[in-house]
């Protein structure tokens, strides 16, 4: 791997105070990934971009600097066999938080390189290690991975504040202009657009390829949709809101499973029943309220505490509401252990256990310091990029993050996700649910895709749901990496579907 070119130093102006004038921070090196039908040769473009506005209001004038996004282009050194560059198709990928950098696609899933990360049971160990991804995107399509601003290395321009970018609209708009930015500035525009989303990260993407047909009339041929939350209202434990303890519930009952609480069963059998309770029985009950008999709610709570593997005294405690972090705290409490939220399969030891919700996240705290070493030694080492701040792999400096134009009523894209598919008769939906994820449940995406205000021809056609058993983050279960970037081959149209006995 080699350093080809780096583009100078940013200049600064006149005088001791001057605020430095932004200049793009770009660093391109050539690649060569062995694989198994010859080598992929690549080129990758790491650094910061300046992007520029024209101002707003009746007087025209000269765009001006207000945010240095930081990217890595994968870009293949040879077309597709019979095809161009053009002709190549482009994903841009981003995670979301809102607060997290894109290293979790990048080195989870995406890109040519891939953390090691270990699994539920079996976190990896330090020192920390790349290898080689022999099922990166990059097979098929190039790939751009971008962070958020204030996460990564993106910042606003100097003289400028990073809050006016934190905010759901604000930062689709940021990252649309940067699609557009990347289109021209690498001549593109012919290329067939896909974008790639994790958690709030299929939030953005939604919203973001709404606002490029809306704004631009680019109309992206497909999203990746990974762990959805396109409607807030369907995981957001509210008062007088019962929608987040229907769609839980078969998550809860998958987290179960994986903790031998179903013993003897298959994972789809207790999952089937789940679904059905909670699409059928659970929002009568729920409904009913005070009208219940005590004799009735006994019955309910012995109900759902056999399908979630808890006792069903808790349930009856808890008004047969069970929200997610008390009960990833409750489940194994007499195990002295809490299960992980971004994936129910994790455990760690119960710093209180009488505790009514979790204290931490044993997913993430254990998957986070893989990533965390990985990408700032593969930035520097192998991409040779460096900068002078550190690299943000999840920020709360975002916060607040502002969802002004939902006042008085639940945060979703699920509107902006129907209204392109309207537009763009060729675009097409992945989406990509894992069964232990109590960030953002399958059944919630599930009922939201459901009732997308489009044809139904349209919901069986274009948009292909697919389920892995693991959570979140289901690249970190090999079988489900595996399937996962399978699906993604054959969704951007260089693989024929896998056929299954």
């Amino acid at each position: 791997m080699n350093a080809e070119s780096t583009t100078p130093a940013p200049e600064t102006g006149k005088g001791a105070d001057a605020t430095p004038v932004p200049e793009d921070n770009l660093v391109t090196t050539l690649h060569s990934l062995a694989l198994a039908d010859g080598p992929l040769d690549y080129t990758a473009t790491a650094g910061t971009v300046v992007l520029r506005e024209e101002p707003e209001g009746e007087e025209y004038g000269r765009a001006t600097a207000y945010a240095e996004l930081f990217s890595v282009s994968y870009v293949a050194s040879a077309p597709a066999p019979g095809g161009s560059e053009a002709a190549r198709p482009v994903v841009f990928a981003f995670n979301g938080g809102p607060g997290a950098s894109t290293v979790w696609l990048h080195l989870g899933l995406l890109g040519p390189r891939r953390v090691d990360a270990g699994d539920a049971g079996s976190p990896a160990a330090p020192p920390h290690r790349l290898l080689d991804n022999d099922e990166t995107i990059l097979r098929h399509a190039d790939l751009v991975v971008v962070d958020a601003m204030t996460t990564g290395y993106s910042r606003p321009v100097p003289g400028q504040k990073p809050d006016r970018h934190h905010g759901l609209a604000a930062d689709r708009d940021l990252i649309a202009s940067f699609v557009i930015d990347w289109l021209t500035r690498n001549q593109r525009w012919t290329s067939p657009i896909y974008l790639a989303g994790e958690s709030y990260g299929t939030t953005r993407a939604s919203a973001v390829a709404a606002r490029l047909m809306d704004r631009y009339y680019v109309a992206v041929a497909g999203i990746a949709l990974i762990s959805p939350v396109l409607d807030f209202g369907t995981i957001r434990f509210t008062e007088g809101n019962d929608r987040p303890y229907v769609h839980y519930l078969p998550t809860y009952a998958a987290i179960a499973h994986a903790h031998g609480k179903h013993e003897e069963r298959l994972l789809q059998d207790v999952v089937d029943e789940a679904e059905a309770f909670a699409e059928q029985e659970y929002p009568a009950l729920l409904a009913a309220g005070l009208r219940l008999s005590p004799e009735q709610k006994l019955e309910a709570a012995a109900r759902i505490g056999s399908l979630i593997g808890v006792d069903p005294d808790w349930v009856e405690r808890a008004d047969l509401r069970v929200e997610h972090q008390a009960y990833l705290a409750e489940l194994l409490r007499d195990q002295g252990l809490v299960a992980g939220r971004i994936d129910g399969r994790f455990t760690a030891p119960a710093g209180d256990g009488n505790a009514a919700a979790m204290e931490t996240d044993p997913s993430i705290d254990q998957l986070a310091p893989a990533y965390t070493a990985t990408i700032n030694q593969y930035l520097r080492r192998e991409l040779d990029f460096t900068s002078d701040v550190v690299y943000e792999i999840m920020s709360a400096r975002v916060h607040p993050w502002s969802y002004k134009d939902f006042e008085g009523r639940a945060v979703e894209v699920a509107s902006d996700l129907a209204r392109l598919l309207r537009k763009s008769p060729h675009t097409r939906v992945l989406v990509s649910h894992g069964y232990h994820d109590a960030a953002t449940p399958f059944h919630a995406s599930e009922h939201v895709l459901a009732q997308l205000a489009i044809p139904r021809e349209d919901f069986a056609e274009r948009i292909r749901i697919e389920y892995y058993e693991a959570g979140h983050m289901m690249y970190c279960h090999e079988p489900s990496r595996l399937a996962l970037s399978q699906h993604l081959a054959e969704f951007v149209g260089a693989a024929e579907p896998e056929m299954v006995d």
